[in-house]
């Protein structure tokens, strides 16, 4: 029998718990005999003294099992589970585009996305946005809807990892959401939960990263992937650019809107195809569905060009209770906002850095993303043709469309784009958009 407290003295003084301590905190997280200071006190304990890999892959493991996990060996699939997980940034709409094409390619991707926060778009957010479809269905539903069309992107459940839930809770308002252990067991303890084979992490960096130092990135993937690994989950990682928006909107409705014109093919940002393509192919290489990183790009191509991984995000719309006809009326049924005006560079040169996070803030105050935990999202406001890093510009040269609500709202966004934008007579050295391969 442990004391909460003496767990917590343990890590204070800088000792390796071992793994039957661990599950006895987790617990009581779980069942609520461990109090919010407690946890507040050993987050902050792990905090400074950091976790060992066998701790982080035990903590990991006891907040998958504080729930249900997921089996998928009565469903008679005839390919592997995988799924993705982005650490999280500003235009970030591949998992819309991503998780129909491994449908396409031959896998089951049950994806369990987030919320927005802070100034990063959540992937559940914008699924939100789409009329009818719905995001939280039980258990049961997600895995009948992966069985019949290779992919759910479905909002959290409080069945998976619920004890992460209560921890996260208490990290986020105590100043230790940054812990690298307790990151690393946050998303792989839900992952593991969905019962996968496979798992690709992209990993952010730059301004609009959680994770802005690159250096803090790199230790945050291996982190990630040598705890996946210890817990018997094939994974790898890819490091890639937050420096600026990836997609060219930024928004709930208008990604969504980005998102079904590079499925229908009628457009595809470089930077965004790019980080598509190269995800699509290590979880095509990663299950075996791929003999290499240039067959699984082949492979995603394929399915794009052929119109098979645009008709299964409709199926998947159209299973979950969604519009039948989203390909086609996508505009009429995720309206945007009303004042839709571009703003003008107003100077020439060269557009030689965004703060990305500043861009991801100007979508918050618009109102499509949250202040406080209860907000209500205006999934109607946003970006759209974000100009690129490097992109020679003139004084009458749009920098972004906004979309807002009042006027009033439109000037106050475009006064912090402006702040957010550097014109320079050079452009800076390019960055690159993916930094490295982690496995």
């Amino acid at each position: 029998m442990y004391l909460p407290q003496e767990v917590i003295r343990d890590k204070r003084d800088g000792h390796e718990l071992n793994e039957e301590q661990i599950r006895y905190f987790v617990n009581g997280i779980k069942t609520d005999t461990i109090s919010e200071s407690q946890i507040s006190a050993l987050a902050m304990a792990i905090f400074f003294q950091g976790m060992t890999a066998a701790e982080r892959v035990a903590l990991t493991l006891a907040m998958r099992d504080s729930g249900t996990v997921l089996d998928w060996s009565t469903w008679d699939l005839d390919g592997p589970v995988v799924d993705k997980h982005s650490t999280g940034g500003v235009g970030d709409v591949v998992s819309l585009m991503l998780g129909p094409i491994i449908a396409a390619c031959g896998g089951y991707v049950p994806m369990i996305s987030g919320r927005g926060l802070g100034h990063t778009g959540g992937t559940f957010d914008k699924f939100d946005a789409i009329p009818g479809y719905q995001t939280t269905p039980d258990l049961a539903t997600l895995q009948k809807v992966v069985k019949e069309v290779g992919v759910a992107i479905i909002g959290q459940t409080g069945e998976l990892a619920p004890a992460d839930k209560r921890f996260y809770a208490t990290r986020d308002i105590t100043a230790t959401v940054e812990s690298i252990p307790l990151i690393t067991a946050s998303i792989l303890s839900k992952k593991l939960a969905a019962g996968l084979n496979g798992l690709v992490l992209d990993v952010k960096t730059g301004n609009g990263a959680v994770m802005n130092q690159h250096e803090r990135a790199v230790e945050l993937a291996q982190s990630l992937v040598t705890v996946a690994q210890g817990a018997g989950l094939a994974t790898s990682a890819i490091i890639t650019d937050m420096n600026q928006p990836l997609a060219r909107s930024a928004g709930n409705s208008i990604e969504v809107h980005e998102a079904i014109r590079y499925l229908r093919g009628d457009y595809r940002a470089p930077r965004l195809h790019e980080v598509t393509i190269e995800l699509a192919a290590e979880m095509l290489r990663i299950t075996g569905l791929a003999t290499s990183l240039e067959d699984g790009r082949e492979q995603a191509q394929r399915s794009l060009d052929s119109g098979a991984a645009a008709e299964r995000f409709a199926k998947m719309v159209r299973t979950l209770n969604g519009p039948a006809t989203i390909l086609e009326d996508f505009e009429s049924l995720l309206p945007l906002a009303p004042i839709a005006k571009p703003l003008l560079a107003e100077q020439s040169g060269f557009l030689a850095g965004l703060d990305t996070r500043q861009v991801g803030m100007a979508v918050v105050a618009l109102g499509g993303g949250r202040q406080h935990s209860d907000d209500k999202l205006d999934y109607g406001v946003g970006l759209d043709q974000i100009v690129t890093v490097g992109t020679a510009v003139t004084a009458d040269t749009p920098l972004a469309m906004i979309y807002a609500r009042t006027q009033d709202d439109w000037d106050a966004a475009a006064a912090r784009l402006r702040r957010a934008v550097t014109i320079a007579d050079q452009p800076n050295p390019e960055t690159p958009l993916i930094y490295q391969r982690i496995e």
